[in-house]
């Protein structure tokens, strides 16, 4: 019986159910997509925004082009119009939808016209689909309406159909994450008929689209874009509800390419050509650009490949950069890593050399790519042509100048050398001079140069060493094959030299990179205060980047500059709303990005795994370029950097924070056990005393009355030490603790300190030894009386039964030395210091309360303001018992 699979086996995508999830709290997307202008996609948005308002829906039209047509204007009547902004720009006032009021008014569907339209300077986002994702983040539905000719990937091929360069665009990704794409659609004999019955635009320019655009060719071509790109985006609608309800069918194996990116203009073309065939294999793609290892692009070919690799993200590629000599392998090696299906690339304009050679880079992957496929894309567009040839040689020639003087110079050097030493020596063989001018070309300027010298070496050798001198005959055959060999070995030497200078000089800048982020890295790993973590990143990453560097973080739940370089840096209104982007959506925004693009600053999130702790702005000078690459891989380094130092910082003051509130709770619950303990008992014991005699007080005899008031003597004395300790001990936290210094006699302050003790503990035995020559101390009589009655009380409580307390004092050198020593069970070593801790109490030894655990830290506290000190010992007496020493300094 063949093997049935159960219905547990039948389970969603979970890609599929995450990209589900991650839809939850956000608004949805409508499209109404049309061809061309005129179809009617504003009409068809407004009519059906009309029976949603009368359904119940809240609808609010935030932005809506009429193109002065009246069918579309009557139907904004009844419909709440949100009030457009005014800018002012270059003595123009121009008006633009209001994205703050419309998150301020937050409707349940908002409609926003023109999506491909380009906001005006200054504005929150320079494009007017990233209003409409800001919208939509914040969870209001959008309604939005789009031609066709606006999708990135679309642009040169509507400008090849229709001659007009299309200038405001759309990321692909808009319309692929849309919830909804609804078309629009007349046929192009309509559209026509439209347009010159002048519902399109105004007579002057109708005629003139007439003749240009609204061609019935050019709209039968735009018709069946908007067509075929509308059916791929319903099978993607398919696919992903098949796959997240578990529907089983015939899944394809799923493509994924790459496209090599590079300086020029014409990547633009081959990442719109390979944006366009991904979106059709419904493949993922990589954009690539391989960069030579001692040779960083810059200038306007760094600008040029940013805005390449920017126009391959928008249309939805993942950009890796590579380092590597061998372009070709490279790019092979990250294809196989990624289980690449295709790669697609551009086949420039070659010289005659590369289509002689065959050595061309669609050469070189098409014999090396096996079972990857290859697509290569042509160069259509001549027009910039006949300007490149004028200024790319310019641009060109000093590098080559440079080269080719210094390989002049080196092999102008080795034949006056040979020439001179040919005058005092036999000289055979002059190759050696040659060689070491190639190589000495290869390690001053590089590779080129070396290549150069080899050639100019070939014919010097030959014109001035090789018989008949000063003519380039070469009367002998093996001089022949020795000049070939020559000069092969000088190119292929020169060419090694050179790509090890090349690449020594890029070891060198990694090595300085490495070390200046080790630098940085050691500087933080000794850093744990915030404040220096901050200013340490800023310093280093203006040294590094050579620009302005501020630094924001949460500070009383606002961003606030906390660290900047220079320190005169102030961030006007923009630039903070610029800031707050970033740190609230965890992404780049400001100077060069799709957020308020035009202000200084570009900031950047300090994330962490718990999510963004700040935001670094970098402003760099004036005309600087765009960063290199590795200025953007040091800029990462500093941002990884300081994220796991500014965590680090914030744990240890969280650290400090919870220990100081463990031992305020430690404090806290110990003072509670002892109030309720060392209040209710006294005081429970007064009031059954006295309640007792109330009662009884006739009926009972003399013994018994006195007993009980003994009882309520010794209970209020009790109640009176307690009272008494914390009094003190707020004292001596507050710091209002003022003990004199007056000249005391030790030996009375005991014996009148063990006469209140024996009649405190009439049970306790105390034993007095006092030395006859104790000098005077200073101190305070009644804080040093306190102490003895505390240790004596102590005592008393850890003594143990029937054994005495002794009591000595005597002199040691400039000191008089106090101690008080009882027979209990002692303490352990670990707890000598700890018995000193407020309200530290060890248990219960004589069955009564052990007190509150403030007698000691009251002690320390009185013995150390008048200048001495208190410790414990023990054992004391026959390993047994504990003593405790005061040290007081001997009186002038």
């Amino acid at each position: 019986m063949p093997p049935t699979s159960s219905s547990s086996d039948k389970r969603p995508d979970p890609n599929a159910l995450l990209t589900l999830a991650g839809r939850e709290g956000r608004g949805r997307l409508t499209v109404f997509l049309g061809a061309a202008p005129g179809v009617g996609k504003t009409y068809a948005m407004l009519s059906r925004a009309k029976r949603e308002m009368e359904a119940g829906v809240d609808v609010v039209v935030g932005i809506v082009e009429t193109h002065g047509r009246s069918e579309t204007a009557d139907l904004t009547e009844g419909l709440e119009i949100l009030a457009r902004r005014v800018i002012d720009y270059r003595g123009r006032q121009l008006e633009e939808f209001d994205i703050d009021a419309a998150l301020a008014r937050r409707p349940r569907l908002i409609i926003v016209d023109e999506l491909a339209h380009t906001n005006a300077p200054d504005s929150r986002h320079p494009k007017r689909y990233q209003d409409v994702e800001e919208l939509i983040g914040a969870g209001i539905d959008v309604w939005t309406a789009l031609n066709i000719q606006h999708l990135e990937s679309l642009t040169d091929v509507v400008s090849r159909i229709t001659g007009v360069t299309v200038r405001e665009s759309v990321p692909d990704s808009v319309i692929k994450k849309a919830d909804e794409v609804i078309v629009v659609d007349i046929t192009p004999a309509e559209l026509i008929q439209r347009l010159e019955a002048g519902k399109v635009y105004l007579p002057d320019n109708a005629r003139r689209a007439a003749d240009g655009f609204f061609k019935p060719g050019n709209l039968t071509a735009l018709r069946e874009l908007a067509l075929r790109r509308t059916t791929e985006r319903v099978d993607d609608q398919m696919l992903a509800y098949l796959r997240q309800n578990a529907i089983e069918g015939p899944w394809e194996t799923a493509d994924r390419l790459i496209v090599c990116v590079g300086p020029d203009s014409f990547s633009q073309q081959v990442v719109r050509a390979a944006g366009r065939l991904a979106t059709g294999l419904n493949a993922d793609w990589l954009a690539v650009t391989v960069e030579r290892p001692g040779h960083e692009t810059g200038g306007a070919e760094l600008a040029q490949l940013e805005a390449n690799l920017r126009l391959a993200e928008r249309l939805g590629a993942e950009v890796r950069r590579l380092n590597g000599h061998d372009y070709v392998g490279e790019i092979l090696k990250l294809a196989r890593a990624e289980n690449v299906t295709q790669i697609v690339l551009g086949s420039a304009r070659t010289s005659w050399w590369q289509r002689l050679t065959g050595r061309s880079l669609a050469n070189h992957l098409l014999h090396r790519s096996e079972e990857i496929n290859v697509t290569v894309i042509t160069n259509t567009v001549t027009e910039a042509r006949p300007a490149t040839r004028r200024w790319r040689p310019r641009l060109a020639l000093r590098p080559w100048l440079v080269a080719l003087a210094m390989a002049t110079g080196c092999v102008a050097a080795a034949v006056a050398i040979g020439i001179g030493l040919r005058h005092f020596v036999y000289l055979p063989n002059a190759s050696m001079l040659f060689l070491m001018a190639v190589l000495a070309s290869a390690l001053l300027v590089g590779r080129w140069s070396a290549i150069a010298a080899a050639v100019l070496s070939f014919f010097a050798y030959n014109f001035f060493f090789i018989p008949p001198l000063y003519t380039f005959t070469i009367a002998e055959p093996h001089e022949v094959l020795a000049l070939v060999v020559f000069l092969i070995v000088a190119a292929v030497a020169g060419d090694l030299a050179g790509r090890v200078r090349e690449r020594a000089e890029g070891e060198g800048r990694r090595a300085a990179n490495i070390m200046s982020l080790y630098e940085f890295s050691r500087k933080l790993s000794g850093i744990t205060s915030l404040d220096d973590v901050l200013w340490a990143a800023v310093a280093h990453a203006q040294a590094t980047l050579h620009g302005r560097v501020v630094i924001a973080v949460p500070q009383d739940d606002e961003l606030a500059v906390a660290a900047a370089w220079p320190p005169d840096i102030n961030l006007d209104s923009t630039d903070m709303t610029a800031l707050r982007w970033a740190f609230e959506k965890k992404e780049i925004a400001g100077r060069g990005t799709g957020t308020l693009p035009n202000i200084a600053f570009e900031f950047r999130p300090i994330l962490t795994p718990t999510g963004a702790v700040g935001v670094l702005g970098l402003a760099q000078p004036e005309g600087a370029q765009p960063l290199s690459p590795a200025e953007e891989r040091i800029l990462v380094a500093i941002l990884d950097q300081t994220a796991i130092a500014v965590d680090r910082a914030k744990l240890a003051k969280e650290n400090v924070r919870t220990a100081a509130l463990e031992e305020s709770e430690k404090l806290r619950s110990a003072l509670l056990s002892s109030l309720s303990h060392d209040l209710r008992t006294p005081l429970a014991s007064i009031t059954g005393a006295v309640t007792t005699l109330r009662q009884l007080g006739t009926k009972m005899d003399e013994e018994s009355r006195s007993d009980l008031l003994a009882s309520i003597e010794e209970e209020a004395a009790r109640l009176s030490r307690f009272v008494a300790n914390l009094l003190d001990m707020s004292r001596l936290e507050a710091g209002a603790l003022n003990a004199k210094r007056d000249l005391l006699d030790v030996a009375d302050v005991v014996r009148t300190a063990v006469e209140r003790a024996r009649k405190a503990f009439p049970s306790r035995v105390i034993e007095m030894s006092l030395a006859t020559d104790l000098p005077p101390v200073r101190g305070d009589q009644a804080l040093l009386g306190q102490v003895l009655f505390n240790l004596l009380d102590n005592a008393h409580k850890y003594g143990g039964e029937d054994s005495p307390t002794a009591v000595f004092a005597r002199r040691e050198d400039d000191q008089v030395v106090l101690a008080i020593t009882d027979q209990g069970k002692g303490i352990p070593t670990a707890d000598l210091e700890k018995i000193f801790d407020k309200f530290y109490r060890r248990g219960k030894v004589d069955g009564r309360a052990p007190g509150t655990g403030l007698g000691l830290s009251i002690s320390r506290g009185f013995i150390e303001a008048m200048g001495g000190s208190i410790t414990a010992e023990s054992p004391a007496v026959r390993k047994r018992g504990t003593r405790i020493v005061i040290r007081l300094p001997a009186g002038a």
